[in-house]
């Protein structure tokens, strides 16, 4: 492997948040440095590439997601050099680099924005600013993501803007030229620094309905489907006007001639409106790579998701799949018992499944879910709705490396309280442990080809999703038991599995045949 890797069809992406990876300057927050510092532990692992959230200039509110420049580094993270340093050191690893990029809006205490505070018509064209209503109230009906209204008002236009997620995150008017134009020289800036490919942060948002209409209420079935908690009343409206109208996913056609063509692309598809049809329409020839939806991590990729994606997308290289990030609590916890056993289940079944994959950093070590206090929390999102809150700061605590203090994390005191149980650190796991289990999965995923595979017969049986999948060199049975009864096969001992195995599945494991003619797996 070398610095001219090109990206495989399903490759898998190890997800990083650079403020919780690993401190190189004793801050206790991570930066790039740390990041360069551990790119073998990453490479080790066997993945094909790395996924950095935002390291651009931001007052950090949502984040990192509140940009001031994006084509900058956050001083708390370092400089443009090491930032260099991390490509080249990736490179020598072998791995490819993907960074985010956040199109559909910027911080408000972004230049632009500011210039159209002051009166910059040319800026304010750039944003979504409108009048009131003639009684002093916003525009439309509109909501943001995060639950309050979308409009915040401005007394130095005497208007309202409009903002998808927080008040300090005006959204940008992608259609405009100008803003058009910013955007094709950020993302070349990043291919001329050696970037290989882009997360689009919430792709299904960039663009609204200029008729400017209120959005209807939902009906009990979308708004079963709506992202987030039905206690956000975000989830209240069917959101036809202010996201996605008919040229939504065309615009990421621009995208891709923004990147080029050898950058691999994948898109954040936060509707869960149809979200897998969605998919397959950001997905077409001269688009994105793939998409993902929130569908797996809130749904632990039960059998009956499972059964959904498999009738709505033959090319399963068009959906990528995750369980946990930095928006979502760590699946283990929210979707399993926090235990080693539901570690390696969803492990095995994520790296038999075809398609591309995200691990989000730690949960290769079977970090569960952290628990932090209202004061030990700064995330806005959790906060609006605490304890209620999507738990997206619980995933965000920094990474136990070893039995130092602060978990050879930082030498300075973490950004968030770190709680962690040894024997989840880096330094304590054996082949034996979940971190072992971990290289295994992704060795075995690597070596016989399962994500390029083609899922040929799939059907439930009570609590057991069985399939079958086929690879250039051989056909694969794969039971996964998400109960907790064992399920009586009479096969012969599996290829892998999840828990110690002689045919039987046990309860919440996964198990794979490898079929030969004759054998009683067939």
């Amino acid at each position: 492997m070398g610095a001219d890797r090109t990206w495989p069809d399903n490759p898998v992406i190890y997800q990083i948040y650079p403020r919780s990876f690993q401190d190189s300057t004793g801050s206790g927050e991570g930066d790039l440095r740390g990041i360069t510092d551990r790119m073998s532990y990453i490479a080790d692992l066997g993945v094909d590439a790395i996924w950095l959230c935002p390291f651009f200039v931001s007052p950090m509110i949502d984040g990192g997601y509140d940009i001031v420049d994006h084509m900058a580094v956050e001083p708390r993270f370092g400089t443009m050099s090491d930032f260099d340093d991390l490509v080249a050191a990736a490179k020598r690893c072998g791995l490819l680099v993907m960074i985010d990029q956040v199109l559909n809006h910027t911080s408000d205490r972004h230049p632009l924005f500011q210039a159209s505070i002051n009166g910059d018509e040319v800026a304010a064209e750039c944003y979504v600013w409108r009048d009131p209503k003639e009684d002093g109230t916003p525009p439309n009906n509109w909501l943001s993501l995060f639950g309050p209204s979308g409009w915040t008002w401005h007394h130095k236009r005497r208007q309202y803007y409009f903002h998808q997620f927080l008040s300090c995150q005006p959204s940008l008017d992608l259609r405009n030229d100008k803003v058009q134009e910013m955007h094709r020289q950020e993302i070349q800036f990043w291919r001329d620094k050696g970037v290989d490919g882009f997360r689009f942060d919430a792709v299904t948002s960039y663009l609204f309905d200029e008729s400017m209409k209120d959005n209807p209420p939902a009906s009990k079935d979308v708004q079963d489907r709506v992202f987030g908690a039905n206690f956000v009343p975000y989830s209240y409206q069917d959101h036809v006007y202010d996201m996605l109208p008919g040229d939504g996913a065309k615009y990421a056609e621009k995208l891709r001639a923004w990147a080029r063509d050898d950058a691999y692309l994948i898109g954040e598809n936060n509707s869960g409106n149809n979200s897998l049809r969605l998919t397959l329409d950001f997905t077409e020839p001269g688009r994105l790579n793939g998409c993902y939806t929130v569908d797996m991590p809130e749904s632990g990729a039960d059998p009956d998701m499972l059964e959904h994606l498999f009738e709505t997308i033959e090319d399963l290289s068009r959906h990528v799949k995750w369980l946990s990030s930095h928006d979502q609590p760590r699946h283990i916890s929210a979707r399993g018992d926090g235990s080693d056993r539901d570690a390696r289940f969803f492990t095995l079944m994520m790296a038999v499944l075809p398609g591309p994959w995200l691990i989000y950093q730690g949960e290769e070590l079977g970090l569960p879910q952290a628990t932090l206090s209202q004061d030990e929390t700064t995330d806005p999102f959790d906060l609006i709705f605490w304890p209620d809150g999507p738990g997206r700061e619980g995933a965000r605590v920094p990474l136990p490396w070893s039995d130092a203090p602060q978990f050879g994390f930082t030498d300075g005191t973490p950004w968030l309280p770190m709680r962690w149980s040894r024997d989840r650190c880096v330094s304590a796991q054996s082949e034996q442990s979940t971190l072992g289990f971990y290289r295994s999965a992704l060795a075995a995923r690597r070596e016989n080809g399962w994500g390029e595979a083609t899922v040929t017969e799939h059907r439930q049986d009570g609590d057991v999703l069985i399939c079958r999948i086929a690879t250039n060199e051989a056909t694969w049975k794969i039971v996964i038991n998400y109960g907790d009864q064992t399920y009586q096969t009479a096969a012969d001992p599996p290829f892998m599995s999840s828990q110690p195995s002689t045919g039987d599945v046990l309860g919440r494991a996964v198990a794979i045949w490898k079929l030969t003619p004759g054998s009683a797996q067939e």
